[in-house]
């Protein structure tokens, strides 16, 4: 049954992401995926895991959209939304099987369901499930726990194994005076944890399973054996002090939510990785900067670019990118680093936008063992990883104050020590620097460091927006379709001459980005040796040409003036005058829409 239609909702933008929290719940998704549980959730977004058997080429793409509808715990309250996958990273497992592991971010929500999910997440308190307490213990454990976790009492293994499949419980913690009872519940858990993961996806790595707290009687050497095994966090004997039982449940929590965290983004950096791999072997389709201008490459504002990248390309100068979403700086950033000399060594990409300043810090700069809870062991960072090879920080204007000085400590010295560490390793790393604001203008407005933005502004390349070249469009749109026609195995033979009508006539609010998913889409849908035709483009753009009516005459660029004018103003009226709605309709940056709705006299806001 298909589900109901979604209501559009104001989500934040992926960046602003709020805290998430470990969730292990069955997923329902249209287009169905087999065998698909969440593993975190918060406000903006889930991390899921699902399972096919028809290779990596089934489930949904990174970009594309997709229905999905899961339970929460204690209300069951359903939540259905709309989600776009972010990143995704293929496993392949036993019988065929390939584990994909996806970060969603929500799109949309049915009715008031984001509501819903945001009362959850801020009632929510961390979980714990205790197993065969006495009343004595019961007693105990809530005086020791009241106001900092929730309880959930089992009296058999039955309803151990019902609590722990709520999804949501962090901690267990095993009491009584039965010893056999005891250690037989924690070896029947610490068994399963050592099976081989289920290639249904139904059954939770061991990072995501709940740290057991052992308040039981046992011997000492089999507790010895048992901690040095994983199977249990921490033993405090069948009657410890309430202080202790305190720490050691809120240790068991924080470190259970810094390991599935670690999890999501092992999994996201070893997904970049492969994409870096995929990159330098030349299956992703890079522009050749030596050989020619490359595709879409051929305007004159972006001849004027790369004459500027072959300039900068051999010098150890800082380089920084700035330019709309979807512009290609990714793309530009790597061309730099093969003609810098150091193309032998892989360049390190990282989004300052993606992780909150802790998590940015330990990745960028590395820790030390015990840093903090969940610092296992050493973490070298991305700096000592790039030693001798170039670091592309994109979105770098969502860095914090201090993190900035940081940054700006490594760019002049080349020494970076790791979070907890006293040792300084210096590095010879290039540094290519992104953003999608002016930095001049965030450093007037106080909102960027301005000795780090003059030590980035050695080499500043402003990248044109594809409204500022049309001539790439027809040029980029070619050498899309041969890239999926080779990589999806289709056979399209060209566009026809209405689509790329249509292609010019749009305003691009993407770039070049939106443009490569529209071949995407297009070369997916056409048929073997079929032309791309306009019927084969998103409904969005041929929306925007019935507004448009009959082609008004005059110059191409004041064509696509007239358009976008049309767009930003049907998207104001859909959404009620609110800015920040119809920015995320238009898939821009909030800042970039009021800019260009002010200069088509839409928008008096300031």
């Amino acid at each position: 049954m298909k589900p109901p239609p979604l209501k559009p909702s104001s989500a934040r933008s992926f960046t602003d992401r709020s805290p998430r929290k470990p969730l292990y719940v069955q997923v329902v998704t249209q287009p169905a995926l087999h065998g698909c549980w969440s593993v975190n959730i918060s406000e903006t977004g889930i991390g899921l895991v699902a399972t096919s058997f028809e290779g990596p080429a089934a489930g949904p793409r990174e970009g594309q959209l997709f229905e999905l509808a899961f339970s929460l715990p204690d209300s069951h309250a359903r939540i259905r939304a709309q989600g776009e996958v972010r990143w995704r990273h293929d496993t392949a497992v036993g019988n065929g099987g390939t584990v994909m592991a996806m970060g969603v971010f929500f799109r949309s929500f049915e009715g008031s369901h984001r509501v819903t999910l945001a009362r959850y997440l801020q009632e929510s308190a961390l979980q714990v499930a205790v197993a065969y307490a006495t009343e004595s213990q019961v007693r105990l454990l809530r005086s020791a726990l009241e106001g900092h976790a929730r309880l959930g009492h089992a009296t058999s293994s039955p309803e151990v194994q019902a609590l722990l499949n709520r999804g949501d419980v962090a901690v267990l913690l095993v009491a009584g005076t039965d010893e056999v009872q005891a250690l037989s519940l924690v070896e029947q858990l610490s068994a399963r944890r050592m099976e081989e993961v289920d290639v249904t996806g139904a059954a939770p790595p061991s990072d995501m399973a709940a740290r057991i707290v052992y308040c039981a009687p046992a011997p000492a050497e089999r507790l010895v054996e048992l901690f040095n095994a994983g199977g249990i966090f921490r033993a405090l004997g069948p009657s410890p002090e309430p202080e202790l039982i305190r720490q050691a449940v809120l240790d068991a929590g924080r470190e259970h939510g810094v390991r599935t965290e670690q999890r999501r983004l092992a999994l996201e950096l070893e997904r970049n990785l492969l994409r870096e791999r995929a990159l330098l072997e030349g299956t992703a389709g890079t522009p050749s900067p030596t050989g020619g201008e490359g595709p879409g490459f051929s305007s004159p504002p972006m001849k004027r670019v790369m004459e500027m990248v072959r300039v900068a390309a051999p010098h150890r100068v800082a380089v920084l990118l700035q330019g709309e979403t979807g512009t290609g700086k990714e793309v530009l950033a790597r061309i730099i680093h093969k003609l810098s000399g150091r193309g032998n060594v892989s360049l390190v990409v990282q989004d300052c936008g993606a992780l909150s300043e802790t998590l940015l810090e330990s990745e960028l700069f590395g820790h030390v063992k015990g840093a903090f809870t969940g610092a296992v062991a050493d973490h070298p960072g991305l700096f000592v990883l790039a030693d001798g090879g170039t670091i592309f920080l994109d979105e770098i204007e969502n860095t914090t104050p201090n993190l900035q000085a940081k940054l700006l400590r490594v760019l002049e010295g080349g020494d970076v020590r790791p979070v907890g560490g006293t040792q300084v390793r210096h590095v010879d790393v290039r540094v290519v620097a992104a953003s999608n604001r002016d930095l001049a203008q965030e450093v007037r407005a106080g909102r960027f460091r301005a000795d780090l933005f003059y030590r980035l502004n050695s080499f500043t390349i402003d990248i044109p927006p594809m409204r500022e070249r049309p001539e790439d469009i027809l040029s980029l749109a070619r050498h899309f379709l041969e890239l999926f026609n080779q990589s999806l195995k289709r056979s399209a033979s060209g566009v026809a001459p209405e689509a790329e009508e249509a292609l010019l006539a749009y305003a691009w609010p993407g770039n070049a980005r939106e443009l490569r998913n529209v071949l995407e889409r297009a070369v997916l849908l056409s048929k073997p040796g079929e032309l791309v035709t306009r019927s084969l483009l998103p409904p969005v753009m041929l929306a925007s040409l019935r507004a448009g009516g009959a082609a008004p005459a005059g110059p191409l660029r004041t064509r696509m003036e007239q358009l976008e004018r049309e767009l930003i103003r049907e998207a104001l009226e859909q959404s009620g005058g609110v800015l920040r709605r119809a920015a995320v309709a238009l898939g821009m940056d909030p800042v970039t829409l009021g800019r260009r709705a002010r200069r088509h006299g839409l928008w008096k806001g300031t």
